[in-house]
């Protein structure tokens, strides 16, 4: 079984790398996201997927700064950058059956989503 820590260093790895293949088979096909920031939600791996690939275009990067985790929870805070400016996010994870069930995004400002992904969330 993939530790909590091990499926979080990945999922990092594989967004950073853009490699969408890699990051699904981390996630399960019931997985839930959430960013309270921007009251969105996204419910189940292929939506999530397209969530990512589509959701998320230009030239952004991220750095793991610190992953903290236990037998079924981890967090992680990392940096963002995108359009030159850098941010802070902090993400809450949950793991069962070695696979991410649950990934809730906290980020420093509340913001309106994009238009462009609207057809992929439901607001909360």
């Amino acid at each position: 079984m993939t530790s909590p820590r091990a499926l979080v260093s990945a999922y990092w790895a594989a967004a950073e790398a853009r490699n969408w293949e890699a990051f699904g088979r981390l996630l399960s096909v019931d997985v839930v996201y959430q960013a309270p920031m921007s009251r969105e939600r996204v419910s189940g791996r292929a939506a999530y997927l397209r969530f990512n690939a589509e959701g998320f275009t230009g030239d952004w990067h991220l750095a793991v700064e610190r992953i903290v985790a236990d037998e079924v929870t981890a967090a992680s805070w990392i940096q963002m950058t995108d359009a030159g400016e850098t941010y802070p996010g902090l993400t809450f994870f949950e793991v069962a059956d070695g696979l991410i069930v649950s990934v809730t995004d906290f980020w420093p400002q509340v913001y309106e989503p994009p238009a462009s992904r609207e057809h992929l969330i439901e607001r909360i």
